[in-house]
């Protein structure tokens, strides 16, 4: 039930306003301590420029190297990385197109095609589902680790639930409060998220137990370093699976794998398989998911064709 309102949301939430991405690790001094289920970005200043680059994610590694557009750096000079890993991450950026090398006496030396812009990234939000709040299981742990840490600029709380006083009063006042359909698509908004301060320093929840919680100070340029990586991968990934590869496989208008013999969008990684007993092995059907994106949301499929072609100074969705 979680999975399919969880894309049933992000297909509600798709604009030309923003990005919408989904399952993106959100701990910084802890890697894995925290998956966001849903996270929204919109654009910055510079989301242009960015768009310019690649509608693939740049790997974190080349955005921090000291390369740019300028002369070309060795290397060996612009990667504090084992050889084989550095060799990795320079054939991947130049296959996204972010970096152009070449041989310089026998030395690989790299330079980036454009200047990375700093301020492509305007407000995150995070949206944690909970479609069933009668089963909240860690909800109250996850939600109060998003306001202590202060990555994001807002943070939410999506249910099918009816939401009484008594849950929101169980969850931090700080995070706002949806109600949403996924058949019909309605959302009721049932307590505005109040913002957060990505700005300033967090602190990130490690362990909690009844007579002590062990938690970790994160710095704002932590956080800033965070964000970003979090902001390429949104940018990068986005949030359509790929459709069932089963004879009964297909793609609803707004691409969620679906399934014709049981009638309803699945979940491709846990239900189809050898252990469905409907399962007929056949390539993936074209759900065009690169498309459907470039058409609903601020991502821009082709940057070589036709170019950024967005403003960024868009309205609010909350």
């Amino acid at each position: 039930m979680e999975y399919r309102f969880e894309l049933a949301l992000c297909a509600a939430l798709e604009s030309p306003d923003r990005v919408v991405a989904r399952q993106l690790g959100a701990g910084v001094e802890t890697p894995g301590a925290r998956i966001v289920d849903v996270c929204l970005l919109s654009p910055g200043p510079d989301f242009d420029d960015r768009a310019a680059i690649s509608a693939e994610r740049i790997p974190d590694p080349a955005i921090e190297a000291p390369v740019g557009p300028g002369e070309a750096v060795p290397v060996a000079d612009a990667f504090d990385l084992p050889a084989d890993r550095a060799a990795a991450v320079v054939d991947r950026a130049a296959e996204v197109g972010y970096l152009e090398r070449e041989r310089r006496n026998g030395r690989e030396v790299v330079r980036a095609t454009a200047r990375y812009p700093d301020d492509w990234v305007g407000e995150v939000t995070a949206i944690e589902n909970k479609p069933d709040l009668g089963t909240p299981g860690d909800l109250e742990a996850q939600l109060r680790y998003d306001v202590a840490l202060g990555l994001f600029d807002r943070v939410v709380l999506a249910t099918a639930s009816y939401v009484t006083r008594a849950h929101l009063n169980r969850i931090p006042d700080a995070v706002g409060v949806w109600r949403f359909d996924p058949e019909t698509s309605e959302r009721e908004v049932v307590r505005e998220p109040t913002p957060l301060d990505p700005d300033a320093p967090g602190v990130e929840i490690r362990a909690e137990r009844p007579s002590r919680t062990d938690v970790a100070l994160v710095d704002p340029a932590a956080k800033a370093r965070k964000r970003r990586r979090i902001a390429e991968r949104a940018y990068g990934k986005g949030w359509r699976p790929e459709p069932p590869a089963c004879a009964h496989g297909e793609a609803t208008a707004d691409g969620r794998p679906r399934c014709a013999q049981f009638d309803r969008v699945v979940d491709p990684g846990r239900e189809c398989g050898s252990g469905c007993p409907a399962f007929e092995p056949a390539d993936p059907p074209d759900a065009d998911r690169g498309g459907l994106r470039d058409e609903r949301t601020a991502w821009v499929a082709a940057p070589d064709g036709d170019g950024p072609r967005r403003q960024s100074g868009l309205s609010r969705y909350l």
